[in-house]
This record gives C-alpha cells, structure tokens and sequence, in this order.
C-alpha cells in the first residue's frame, strides 16, 4: 500500500493506492502499515527564517545588494570580494576573513551563499561553506550553484529562499515521521516527481509548489473523476516516482570535449537522484537539453540534465 497525502489541510488528507485501486479516506492505524507515503505540500505560505546571505563578488548598488527591499526580519546580509567569470577566470581572491568575520558575529543558522559564475566554477562557494561550518557548527548553508541559474540574482533569490524554509522543512518532515513511524517518507516536487525526507529538509525549495504540482498530475491520472482537489493532490503524490535535476554553465572547445563535460553532469545528476531516494540500480537519465549561450565566448553551453528511478 503506498500513501498520498495533503498537508495544510485540518486534518491532512490522505488516500491509498492498493493493487493499483484508489482508496480513501484512509485512517491512521491503517496509514501506518504503508509501504512509503508521498507527502505533497506548497511552502509558499510557509513560515521562513532569518537568513544570512553572503554574496561572492564585486561592489554593487545599494538596491541590488542581497536581501535589498526586504524587512528587517529577513536577515543579514553581506557581499565579499571573490567569484569567477561564466568562462571560470577569478576575478578576485577569496576573501575568507571577511566571510569568517561575518559568519561570527551575525548570529543566525541558516546561510545562504550566491558566487558570480558558479554555475561554471564552484570552487568559492564551497569554500565560503568550509568557513561557515568552522565558525558557526550545526549551520545549515545552502549553495547557489546547486540550483544552476546562470543569472546572478535569479539564483541568489531561490539560494535565499531555500536557506529560510529549512527550519520549517524539518519541522514538517519531523511531524511526518511522528505520525507515520517507519514507514519511509517523500515529498513531491514542484514540477514532477518526488524526493526523500532527508533531500526535502536540504533543499525544500525543490518542493515549494508540491502540492499544486500533484493538483495536476493526479487531475490528469483520474481523468474526468469529480474527486476533490485534495484528493486528486494526494493521488498525483502517491504516483510519483524520485526525480532529481542538475544544471551547468559548460565550456567545450568541440564535440568529444562537449560529450565528456555532459558525461559529468549525467554522473552527477544520477548521484542526485538516488540522494532523492531513488533506488541505486534503478537510477536513469530521463532527460537531457543542452544549449549554447549566445552573446557570450565561443565554446559556453547551458546543461540540464533530469534523472528518475525507482523509490528505494
């Protein structure tokens, strides 16, 4: 028997799938018996924490610095000298005692920090996080190449919003395991698909609109079925399989040097998936798009690459 179920809803609903047959409602004696469940849930009314941005690059105007326009409560934020260009050249040292100076003395947990070109180079993000984890232990610190956005303030934006929905994506996932003690727990993803309690409480902001995103998948599975939108959300989770996606700024001077960048990515993008909570053997390459990036040097391509499998 596998579980979708709705949250935010008094009290959430939940449905069964058995042999394929749709069941509900479902009571909790019997929830609890569940091979996995499927959580689905939108975070867009969702209490956020404060968030302590820390942006890697050049000086900026005021109204386009981390965090600009927003209250008070928001957090802190920073810009500290470092960061690459999309074709990997530094264009400044890292400035670690800056970020060690501010991680120290802003007093919040959840860190979120956006470096200029890493999508292509990572390398300063990550080791403005091997600071943060020294000077604040337990801080949770969400890195913006892990969502791949070429655009600077596109990515800082959701780096920002994944860093202050951790707090509450653990809170959820730890009602969860309450209320359904052993059985395995997913969450539904924005566009399709599903990820594992541990993916969820990392990067919640994979599964901002879940709920909606089940809203249409289990409308479409049931057809013309008059079945509440609750319901048709609950199915749609319940369907799903894990999914993950990984996208990159690339540079290939030609196709054999193209094809080993891309084989990189799918490598990662299948480490992901089973992160997701995919079963290792079942962990496939589902989709693959790959655009050269005009106006910019010869040789730069967008990847996105998705991979799926089965829940393990």
């Amino acid at each position: 028997m596998i579980l979708g179920v709705v949250l935010g809803c008094h009290p959430p609903v939940v449905v069964a799938l058995k042999d394929g047959v749709l069941d509900w409602p479902v009571g909790r004696a019997v929830a609890r018996t569940a091979t996995r469940a499927c959580l689905a849930v939108d975070l867009d009314d969702a209490p956020t924490a404060p968030v302590a941005a820390i942006r890697v690059g050049g000086p900026c105007p005021e109204v386009l610095r981390p965090l600009a326009g927003r209250p008070d409560e928001a957090g802190v934020a920073t810009i500290v000298r470092g960061g690459h260009s999309l074709t990997g050249r530094p264009l400044a040292p890292l400035d670690t005692e800056a970020v060690r100076r501010f991680a120290g003395s802003c007093g919040l947990m959840d860190f979120a920090v956006t470096a200029t070109g890493s999508p292509m180079l990572a390398d300063h993000e990550l080791q403005v996080a091997a600071v943060i984890a020294a000077e604040v232990p337990g801080a949770r610190i969400t890195l913006s190449y892990e969502f791949g956005h070429p655009g600077l303030r596109e990515r800082e934006e959701e780096t920002i919003r994944n860093a202050a929905l951790c707090p509450e994506a653990g809170r959820i996932a730890d009602e969860a395991a309450r209320e359904l003690p052993g059985v395995p727990v997913y969450f539904a993803r924005s566009e399709r698909g599903l990820v594992s309690t541990p993916y969820f409480r990392r990067y919640p902001y994979a599964c901002y609109l879940g709920r909606t995103a089940s809203l249409a998948g289990g409308r479409a599975a049931l057809g013309r079925s008059q079945a509440p939108d609750e319901v048709a959300a609950a199915y749609g989770a319940a369907l799903g399989r894990p999914e993950a996606q990984v996208e990159r700024i690339v540079q290939a001077r030609g196709r054999a040097e193209l094809d080993r960048e891309l084989q990189g990515v799918r490598d990662e993008v299948l480490t992901r998936v089973v992160s997701a909570g995919a079963a290792p053997g079942s962990a496939r390459v589902a989709e693959t798009t790959v655009n050269p990036l005009s106006y910019l040097p010869h040789g730069l391509y967008r990847i996105r690459v998705t991979a799926e499998g089965a829940t393990a």
